[in-house]
């Protein structure tokens, strides 16, 4: 099993995340900021990624720390269960379609983390998460994760809509990424043979 815990702490947050990437979309999450729980929950069920998440924030101040460390932190340990990549597939996408919306999500195992957003919001804030935080949590995961990741709305109106569709779209991609090819279980998918 592919499995990682991280601890993370600092004056701003406390933080705790246990990931099993061969799981089967359990998840158990409290970071204090509901809509983004909501989010992380459809990042662990569609991407059958077993998840558990605990936040303590300095959410008194607002949600930007909160949600950043949570993205670095599940995002480390994302790199961690990975291991060397061996017999990895690499290479994903996800095309995902919410009544209106539609979102594309495409991603490279590569090391080289590096985000493109085209994604907009005409709200400022989703229940008690400021809207301009999303491109941060994916930017803050990918540059954890080792991620190269592009997220795309090609259509939408419903912000809520448009970020739900975001975040599974990325568990779609990350599921396809991360299981093993049976013709190349022992290799690394690069001929540089490394990642």
């Amino acid at each position: 099993m592919r499995t990682a815990s991280v601890q993370r702490q600092t004056s701003e947050t406390d933080i705790s995340v246990e990931i099993n990437l061969d799981g089967t979309g359990e998840y158990d999450i409290k970071t204090g900021i509901g809509f983004l729980d909501h989010m992380l929950e459809q990042l662990s069920r569609h991407g059958l990624i077993d998840l558990k998440i605990r936040c303590n924030g300095d959410l008194h101040i607002d949600c930007h720390h909160t949600v950043e460390d949570v993205a670095l932190a599940l995002g480390e340990a994302f790199t961690q269960a990975l291991g060397d990549k061996k017999g990895i597939t690499r290479y994903a996408h996800a095309y995902i379609p919410m009544d209106e919306t539609l979102v594309r999500v495409a991603l490279d195992c590569s090391g080289r983390p590096y985000l493109v957003w085209k994604v907009q919001f005409s709200q400022a804030q989703l229940g008690d998460m400021d809207t301009e935080m999303f491109q941060h949590w994916f930017q803050s995961f990918a540059l954890k994760a080792g991620l190269s990741l592009h997220v795309e709305c090609l259509d939408g109106e419903n912000n809520h809509h448009i970020a739900e569709a975001a975040y599974k779209g990325l568990a779609r991609a990350l599921r396809q990424a991360v299981e093993i090819d049976p013709r190349k279980s022992d290799e690394i998918p690069s001929t540089k043979g490394s990642l």
